[in-house]
């Protein structure tokens, strides 16, 4: 089972390649993804045919509003939010728990400098793991909200740099043609595969 100090180290190591992965001219991956999720329902309502018709229209470069942008507007988001969650975390704690004076200590939090979000994942850290400090340790209740806040940081990360396994059902409305529910599974850098648990019939985006 994943801790939090595990999650909050993920956080800290993993955020230059998410300011790596900002200027990528990759999209950034989804899950399930959009794009085996569509084919499918073209799949479901459109003859072979005319699904290969359509995906070959959505990769024209050539359609209507599609145009280059500076950054990856999902990866800019996940990076906000995680930092905002961080150092509010960091925040509360820090008007809480540390102790007057000793402003010079190295392991006080600083409200202002240093406000990133691997500094505070690793300050963060350094609480959990009850390292020494001028306050007072975390209470039960800090230490769950601090485990959350770690938990979906990490996973934010994994999933936006399309590092974790992913598998999920499709809705009830996309059923296979048998009848039997649709299973997509990938991610971690596979290429996605939907399989009908019903007929085991097996589709990607290639057909």
């Amino acid at each position: 089972m994943t801790t939090t100090a595990q999650h909050l180290r993920t956080i800290a190591l993993r955020w230059e390649d998410l300011r790596a992965a900002l200027a990528a001219d990759t999209q950034t991956p989804t899950w399930p993804p959009a794009t085996l999720r569509q084919y499918l329902t073209q799949m479901e309502h459109h003859g072979r045919e005319d699904a290969i018709v359509l995906r070959a229209l959505e990769r024209d470069p050539g359609q209507i509003g599609e145009r280059p942008i500076p950054i990856r507007v999902g990866v800019y988001d996940t990076m906000r939010a995680i930092e905002a969650a961080l150092i509010e975390t960091a925040d509360q704690i820090a008007a809480t728990n540390q102790l007057n004076g000793g402003s010079e200590h190295p392991h006080r939090w600083r409200y202002q400098g240093r406000r990133t979000a691997p500094y505070a994942a690793l300050w963060l850290l350094a609480r959990v793991e009850r390292r020494f400090w001028p306050g007072r340790a975390l209470t039960e209740a800090q230490e769950q909200h601090v485990a959350r806040v770690a938990a979906e940081g990490a996973r934010r990360i994994e999933q936006t740099l399309d590092l974790a396994d992913g598998r999920r059902d499709l809705t009830a409305a996309h059923p296979c043609q048998c009848g039997g529910t649709i299973e997509i599974y990938g991610g971690a850098g596979a290429t996605p595969i939907a399989r009908c648990q019903g007929c085991g019939v097996l589709w990607t985006e290639a057909g």
